[in-house]
């Protein structure tokens, strides 16, 4: 069984918003899952916590995640 992927993703910098579609019986609804990349010695890892100097990037990540959700609302019916 492949493995499921966002239907679109939002970058900046290190903090990265995935967009996924669920099918549900009311039409297509829309989840977000946010991470921050940090580098542990040579291999890079996600984590879902963030400190102070990250959440202005989150904010905008998650209000451009937002605009594309409100823009492709009508695609998914």
């Amino acid at each position: 069984m492949a493995k499921a992927k966002p239907v679109h993703s939002v970058r900046i910098g290190r903090i990265k918003a995935a967009i996924w579609a669920n099918q549900t019986e009311n039409g297509t609804m829309h989840n977000v899952t946010v991470t921050r990349s940090y580098r542990a010695d040579e291999t890079w890892k996600d984590s879902a916590s963030f400190g102070r100097d990250d959440l202005l990037t989150l904010a905008k990540v998650l209000d451009l995640a937002h605009t594309w959700i409100c823009e492709h609302e009508h695609d998914a019916e």
